[in-house]
């Protein structure tokens, strides 16, 4: 628990002040959580990092992070889809240089693992190109989410949430994380309007954002659980990695995007 506790105040310490800075502090930050993320990933399916396909890998991700007005810089004719199919067809082109060492499989997951990871961290940067109010709204579900299931369940979870994926989840925990990020979110977009929606949608959408939090964790448990690891990473001590701490948060925020909240 003390490292678990040192490492969060180090890690928010860094991360807060770069989220109030914002501009090129908080993309270099993204960058980086984004390809770690994605690094933790490869190694779960035990690829080489320094590989070419995983230098492809990286850089497409890259792409994908990187904030829209640097990519409103290209020429018009190099569209989004374009690019992210050049990554791919690069991905395929190493599979038949390999002679299939490096085979289809591999190449869906690292296309997907691109996707999965260089676009929710892309809408780390939205957020925070919209306002501190929307990153903050978007952080405090994740968090009262998670800290309302963990105490709800520990004191009345019986019934199994997921078994197979992750064994101490509750039904009782998980309502009662979001009834808790959804009351105190709420409460908040009532005392600091947020000019986003009137209150009965504010409720609506942040019962919807606190349920895909949770689904973005099972998401994350079931990729682990395949891999037959624990953690994502090591990065993080008493955390585990940069995905075993934004896989929520990767869920929550393309889901405020579908909102039209950023």
């Amino acid at each position: 628990m003390k490292q678990r506790v040192i490492t969060a105040v180090i890690a928010l310490c860094i991360f807060i002040p770069v989220l109030l800075l914002g501009g090129i502090w908080l993309d270099i930050l993204t960058f980086a959580l984004g390809l770690v993320a994605l690094g933790e990933i490869l190694l779960m399916k035990k690829m080489i990092i320094v590989s070419p396909e995983s230098i492809i890998a990286f850089v497409g991700c890259m792409f994908l992070i990187a904030p829209n007005r640097l990519i409103n810089m290209m020429p018009s004719y190099l569209t989004a889809t374009f690019i992210l199919y050049i990554f791919v067809m690069l991905l395929l082109l190493r599979m038949v240089f390999t002679k299939n060492r490096f085979n289809f499989d591999d190449v869906g997951i690292s296309t997907l693992a691109i996707f999965y990871v260089g676009i929710g961290f892309h809408y780390l940067i939205m957020a925070r190109s919209t306002g501190l109010n929307v990153v903050f709204y978007a952080l405090l579900i994740v968090w009262l989410t998670d800290s309302g299931a963990y105490i709800f369940g520990k004191h009345f979870g019986k019934h199994k949430l997921a078994p197979h994926i992750s064994p101490n989840k509750t039904w009782e925990g998980s309502i009662g994380g979001s009834l808790l990020a959804t009351i105190v979110c709420t409460a908040l977009t009532v005392i600091f309007p947020q000019h986003f929606y009137s209150l009965v949608p504010m409720l609506l959408i942040t019962i919807v954002a606190s349920v895909m939090g949770q689904f973005g964790d099972l998401v994350e448990s079931a990729l682990k659980r395949h891999y037959d690891v624990k953690d994502s990473g090591k990065i993080l001590p008493g955390h585990g990695g940069i995905l075993d701490r934004f896989d929520s948060l990767l869920f929550v925020l393309p889901v405020l995007h579908l909102f039209n909240i950023l």
